[in-house]
């Protein structure tokens, strides 16, 4: 990198013409040998790619094992058929059902005595107001 830092702007613009040519004999190659041609570099924010040119695609990082896939499969086969033992004949799980409550009601004094004690605070603020 500090390289680049001490060309001069002749030497980068040669360095980009050789670049060009690279590029536009990369193609013409590809079309001799009936392969496909690269796709042409072309200049993105952020960080640079570590792998450039024909070196191919980088290699896949993490991945799982087919053992790995097998045994998670197996794992949630096994939790399906829990969840299907518990269902009943209407095919809803046992565990998904709720038991039905009952609305609650407030009696006839309970409402009246929570009427006056408002009917009484609002009393107070109109006196409030008026002194």
């Amino acid at each position: 990198m500090n390289e680049l830092l001490s060309l001069t702007s002749e030497q980068l613009k040669r360095a980009a013409g050789i670049k060009d040519q690279i590029q536009e004999l990369e193609q013409e190659l590809a079309a001799i040998l009936g392969a496909p041609a690269p796709a042409p570099v072309i200049a993105k924010r952020g960080r640079p790619r570590k792998v450039v040119g024909l070196a191919g695609p980088a290699p896949k990082k993490g991945g799982m094992s087919a053992a790995g896939r097998a045994r998670i499969a197996a794992a949630q086969r096994a939790r399906w058929a829990k969840v299907k033992a518990q269902q009943d004949g209407q095919g809803v799980a046992k565990s998904a059902e709720k038991p039905v409550r009952k609305k609650r009601k407030m009696s006839a004094a309970g409402r009246a005595r929570i009427i006056a004690a408002q009917k009484a605070r609002w009393a107070k603020v109109r006196a409030a107001k008026k002194a």
